[in-house]
């Protein structure tokens, strides 16, 4: 019989919460007022005004002056999520370094003066890359997420051990800042993104008047989100709404704080509404930072993924009859080749396709090295393809983000059921997890060797070049005018996936401290997925651009779902 939902989280945290809501012995409380329907702080009626910002999604050197800004506003209280994949990349492997440093956010956040509302998960939805569970997860393949599954809760007894001792010291009643764990308070300040879809806003009068109307009555209340970030790296999640629907890179969610850390007029418009119903603290806000322009910079073809098979897999393919998932081969993110070769000579065009919607969630088919195209989940298109006995049938699989909504099934990535070509179901498969990053970081800035590789080449491909900046740096934002799909590292460092051809995103925020300064080389290596453009060139420009003219009143076709949404539609809230 199938495990029953619950919900753990109120049996394993009922004492800690039980905590936080009764009266404590000495001066230091935080208390509901259940007789006058309020909150009391140290024993005074008290109201906190919070916004949301997530420390996984903006780099340590970045909080104090998001946090400074966001107190600036007319704040008294941050909240935020802590990721669980985030902390333990690996069952027992605890991260709690760099801008994994929790305790080190709570500080910032008590030097800006800031209460915290802590909501610990284990599952936290938040768009995050499988709503902050870990992958691992799902080594286990009959598990039941979310539910009393003993698998499942044994995991999750295990991370809680490690967790709440590290937060009972910031309790309020302990002299630190938190008020409140678990409590899920959110009114929208904008909203998410997804690829395909407009970028999406809220305009400053509805946020300020709906704000206005709960401050009247009394209420408290916490943004979300007041400071949006970034999904770096492989890290954003993804819905399924009649189909699947991966988050954008950029987090910016219309915020009142942009995704570079910059004040809107959202801003301004809140702060004024806070300052009618409680003081708001003196003194000029932090400005802008300073912004760069550079370019254009024309790239340099560095040559096909698979000429560097041996260095992204240095321990060489796993060998099954049937293709094995990510999770089966212990790849977390990114990018799995699977390869087999054909048993026989095909002359027609013959068509391939994976059944019962089988790719998670993008492959890249490639014929003795030349690209044929894509096969999409959720999508009806069908591959032809011809091959000599013997021919190479490569497929680079491309994880897109796991589900962090929804129904919350267990989102396996990869090719989850064997090609078919023709009438031929593909076996004898070698399944390669590659270590895009560790190329990219390891190898790439050494001198390697010439690859031959085709006049106009297609598919996988790795371009790179380095070049100086001669005038101050400043924060950027990469534009990739004319290329297709892909990852971009700048100096080794992963900002994340692009999609310039479905949009709507067209930058991709840098961060200044990413760059080196006037004497140093900076490096950029793009991993472009598709097609090239004729010139093969990026800029930085001082603006982002997250909308693009063709994603405008886009309407989805193909899909496997016949409830297909046009881009104008409103979509439904997916929660956090």
């Amino acid at each position: 019989m199938a495990p029953k939902k619950l919900s753990c989280l109120r049996s394993l945290l009922l004492p800690l919460s039980l905590t936080l809501l009764l009266p404590q012995a000495d001066t230091r409380s935080f208390v509901v007022d259940r007789g006058h329907d309020r909150f009391l702080l140290d024993g005074a009626p008290f109201r906190y005004v919070s916004g949301s910002l997530h420390y996984f999604r903006v780099p340590r050197v970045l909080w104090a002056d998001r946090l400074l800004k966001m107190r600036w506003s007319g704040l008294n209280a941050i909240q935020f999520y802590v990721p669980w994949n985030y902390h333990e990349p690996q069952p027992g492997v605890y991260n709690f370094n760099g801008s994994r440093d929790l305790i080190a956010f709570l500080n910032e956040a008590a030097l800006a003066n800031l209460l915290v509302i802590l909501r610990p998960g284990p599952y936290i939805c938040a768009e995050w890359e499988m709503g902050g569970l870990p992958s691992w997860l799902l080594r286990k393949p009959e598990i039941h997420l979310r539910t009393s599954d003993p698998d499942f809760l044994a995991a999750v007894d295990s991370w809680f051990k490690v967790l709440l001792p590290k937060i009972y010291p910031w309790l309020y009643h302990n002299g630190g800042n938190i008020i409140s764990i678990q409590v899920n308070s959110e009114y929208y300040t904008g909203w998410l993104d997804y690829w395909g879809q407009n970028h999406s806003t809220r305009s400053v009068s509805a946020v300020t008047k709906g704000l206005e109307n709960m401050l009247k009555l009394g209420a408290s209340v916490n943004m979300y989100m007041f400071h949006g970030g970034t999904n770096f790296g492989y890290w954003n999640g993804a819905d399924k709404k009649g189909r699947f629907l991966p988050i954008t890179t950029s987090y910016d969610y219309d915020a009142p704080i942009s995704e570079a850390g910059d004040p809107t007029p959202k801003l301004f418009a809140l702060r004024d509404v806070i300052s009618k119903f409680q003081e708001v603290p003196l003194g000029p806000l932090p400005p802008p930072s300073p912004k760069m322009m550079l370019g254009p910079v024309t790239l340099h073809l560095v040559g096909h993924l698979l000429a560097f098979l041996d260095l992204l897999c240095p321990r060489g393919p796993i060998h099954s009859i049937l293709p094995m998932t990510f999770e089966a081969v212990k790849q977390d993110h990114g990018f799995m080749l699977y390869r087999t070769y054909m048993t026989h000579t095909i002359f027609e065009p013959t068509p391939f396709w994976v059944p019962n919607n089988g790719v998670h969630d993008r492959a890249y088919v490639m014929v003795d090295g030349v690209f044929q195209g894509v096969v999409e989940r959720n999508m009806r298109d069908k591959l032809f393809l011809t091959g000599k006995l013997g021919s190479k049938l490569d497929i680079l699989v491309e994880n897109m983000g796991r589900l962090s909504f929804g129904s919350n099934s267990s989102d396996f990535k990869g090719l989850l059921k064997p090609p078919i070509l023709g009438q031929t179901i593909l076996t004898q498969w070698m399944m390669f997890p590659l270590k895009i990053d560790n190329l990219v970081k390891w190898w790439f800035p050494l001198q390697l060797p010439k690859w031959p590789y085709p006049q106009a080449p297609s598919g996988p491909t790795f371009y790179s070049k380095t070049f100086p900046i001669l005038g101050s740096v400043g924060d950027t934002f990469l534009y990739l005018p004319g290329w297709t799909k892909g990852q971009v590292w700048i100096n080794g460092f992963n900002l994340g996936r692009y999609w310039t051809k479905q949009g709507p995103q067209q930058t991709l925020y840098v961060p200044r401290f990413l760059l080196f300064p006037r004497g140093a080389l900076n490096k950029i290596t793009l991993l472009e997925l598709e097609d090239v453009p004729l010139q093969p060139q990026v800029q930085f420009l001082d603006k982002p651009i997250l909308n693009s003219t063709s994603t405008l009143h886009r309407t989805h076709i193909n899909s496997l779902s016949a409830d297909t949404l046009s881009a104008s539609e409103p979509m439904e809230l997916s929660g956090h």
